[in-house]
């Protein structure tokens, strides 16, 4: 499957043809990036992951001591499916005061950066040093020495085969 786009940077319109997978591929936050967050709490965003959040971005608070920042179009998918969960459950609210009561608007800065709430710098660990992973649809920012626990678990190439071999993980299209 390919996708036709239209590609105008001289001014004349071209078209070319774009693997649609390789597009996807291509809107995915992914790799690892060291970066500074400097005393106003101010966090450089790799420049790859910049034109994904040309329309701003979500913070919020992760499940590992880390903080997940989303897409806006992410983020709202998430909310349809949060609000689909019943209040009567005590985890779906549970759910609900984790993703929403940490959860804070960015926008990134002409410098490319995102301001991190002080609450969620602390929530991280975060003082002056952050680790910027990328997770496909979002990216997680870690303290460089949580960051290095998850490495460590992540390395382990006997524990993540026999961890992940109850997904169904192929290359192959359905």
């Amino acid at each position: 499957m390919y996708l036709w786009e239209k590609v105008g940077e001289s001014g004349a319109p071209e078209f070319i043809r774009r693997s649609a997978i390789k597009g996807e591929v291509e809107q995915m936050f992914l790799g690892q990036y060291q970066h500074n967050v400097d005393s106003k709490g101010r966090l450089t965003i790799p420049v790859r992951y910049r034109e994904m959040l040309a329309d701003g971005a979500y913070i919020t608070q992760g499940f590992e001591r880390n903080l997940m920042v989303m897409t806006v179009s992410a983020f709202e998918t998430i909310t349809q499916r949060v609000k689909l969960m019943s209040i009567t459950d005590p985890r779906a609210r549970l759910l609900r005061r984790l993703f929403y009561s940490s959860g804070e608007r960015v926008d990134v800065d002409k410098a490319g950066r995102i301001l991190i709430p002080q609450f969620l710098r602390n929530t991280a660990g975060l003082n002056g040093e952050a680790v910027v992973a990328g997770v496909g649809d979002y990216f997680e920012i870690w303290s460089p020495t949580a960051w290095a626990e998850q490495a460590t678990i992540l390395e382990d190439a006997d524990s993540n085969a026999e961890r992940f071999i109850a997904f169904d993980i192929t290359s192959e299209n359905p």
